[in-house]
């Protein structure tokens, strides 16, 4: 268990050995994002290779976050733009209010992988409500399902995920997403979201 309502033994600050108290809080059985704050990611004190990962989130109007995974943590958090470190060196499952934020791209909205893969079958928890997520990696094979439906599919090393890069705002980086095991991270980007019942398993 990443998280069950009140201990965030199992996670710590982006660069911290901590949980960085105040820039993310527990109230509710939630946790939460504190938009009041300067921005710090959140990251499992455990590394994952191959994983089942599920979780709940909603979000405030607007608001806008992400979960990542095979993350490292060697970029310093001065990210240039005001967001968090690592967004632009690996995989992003979109977390979004689609109805709010300025962003309107589908392949951009809430489920996506982020400006790669837009999603499918989506159906979207209104502002508030709580919507259940389960991301899946078992060698290098991907799915993400949203609310009890499969939004996205695909294989890391395929021919047609090597093109949507080559095309995409990550082809200047070579090394994206090259590491095949690292951190489960949750975005803070400056907006309030909240995350419960989150739970990942090793997969053999």
């Amino acid at each position: 268990m990443i998280f069950d309502g009140s201990s965030t033994e199992a996670l710590r600050g982006y660069g911290i050995d901590t949980f960085p108290e105040g820039i993310w809080y527990v109230e509710d059985g939630a946790l939460i994002a504190n938009p009041d704050t300067t921005n710090r990611d959140l990251v499992t004190k455990q590394r994952f290779r191959d994983f089942e990962l599920e979780y709940e989130w909603a979000v405030d109007t607007a608001a806008n976050s992400g979960v990542f995974f095979h993350m490292q943590e060697d970029l310093s958090m001065e990210a240039g733009n005001g967001n968090s470190p690592n967004w632009l060196d690996n995989y992003e499952i979109q977390i979004l209010d689609d109805e709010n934020f300025y962003d309107t791209l589908a392949v951009r909205s809430a489920g996506s992988l982020y400006d790669l893969i837009k999603p499918a079958n989506k159906v979207l928890k209104p502002i508030g409500e709580y919507n259940k997520a389960r991301l899946l990696h078992n060698n290098g094979h991907v799915e993400h399902w949203l609310n009890g439906k499969k939004v996205i599919e695909f294989e890391m090393n395929s021919p047609e995920m090597k093109e949507l890069l080559n095309n995409s705002k990550f082809k200047e980086n070579p090394n994206f997403h090259s590491y095949e095991e690292g951190h489960i991270m949750f975005q803070h980007h400056g907006q309030r979201v909240y995350f419960k019942n989150i739970r990942a398993r090793e997969i053999n």
